[in-house]
């Protein structure tokens, strides 16, 4: 097994993180040719990344029209609840920018959420052409992931089963939160040239400290992409006091 290529990238403030990955993703889109695939966080700080996105300042720069959106994951509620991780991206970035709507592949939430997993998987499945995945293809160019305070990242909780599923893409998560959730499983997560994690504030930096570590209980430390690992942080989270 290859090892992760990990790089740390410290800026002032969420602002400023905002802005550092805004540019990144728009660069990293620009150079690449044909269909290029990102999977979005849901948070405060990838909303104001999503806002940079659409605004005057980059929405003409960036390929719209190649890039396809996917959600690594969302809680189970309508399209229209203001705690949905797709309603979030869309009023910040998909609404305001020519994105064209075949390219937004949002997370099912309606019927019974194990099915919606299912119907989620075979969606992915379709769209990468194989039912295996294969690392020299990862399935995403960029893959945003969150880090929640106590490890999580997307909705793979701490102790939970799903962080030793290795066969299934997409799962439903029933326990753990006040409400379902769905969320892609770490083989789908880490097939990826590039896994960008946005960590911003002082109340993520014992977190961030432990998940560098290595600390295998943290579901954060255990995303190991099958490309590039980047840790997209601000002063604050990565303080050491």
């Amino acid at each position: 097994m290859v090892a992760t290529v990990t790089h740390i990238d410290v800026v002032a403030d969420p602002a400023a993180l905002a802005a550092r990955v805004a540019e990144w993703m728009t660069a990293a889109a620009t150079e690449g040719e044909g269909r290029f695939r990102v999977a979005l966080s849901g948070g405060s700080t990838p909303k104001a990344l999503y806002a940079l996105l659409a605004s005057d300042n980059l929405r003409s720069r960036f390929p719209w029209q190649r890039v396809h959106w996917f959600w690594g994951d969302e809680r189970f509620v309508p399209y229209d609840d203001p705690e949905s991780n797709y309603r979030m991206a869309r009023e910040a970035m998909l609404a305001k920018a020519p994105a064209p709507p075949e390219n937004i592949h949002p997370i099912p939430t309606d019927g019974d959420p194990e099915e919606a997993a299912r119907r989620y998987e075979r969606i992915l499945k379709q769209v990468y052409g194989s039912p295996t995945l294969d690392p020299a293809r990862p399935f995403f160019d960029i893959t945003l992931l969150g880090l929640g305070e106590d490890g999580h990242t997307a909705s793979l909780l701490p102790g939970d089963e799903l962080l030793d599923e290795r066969q299934r893409w997409v799962a439903a998560v029933l326990h753990g939160r006040p409400e379902i959730r769905i969320t892609l499983t770490y083989p789908l997560l880490e097939s990826s040239r590039h896994v960008a994690f946005l960590v911003a504030g002082k109340g993520k930096a014992a977190t961030l400290r432990r998940v560098r570590a290595g600390n295998s209980r943290l579901p954060a430390a255990r995303v190991h992409p099958v490309g590039e690992l980047i840790w997209f942080v601000d002063r604050a989270a990565a303080t050491e006091s």
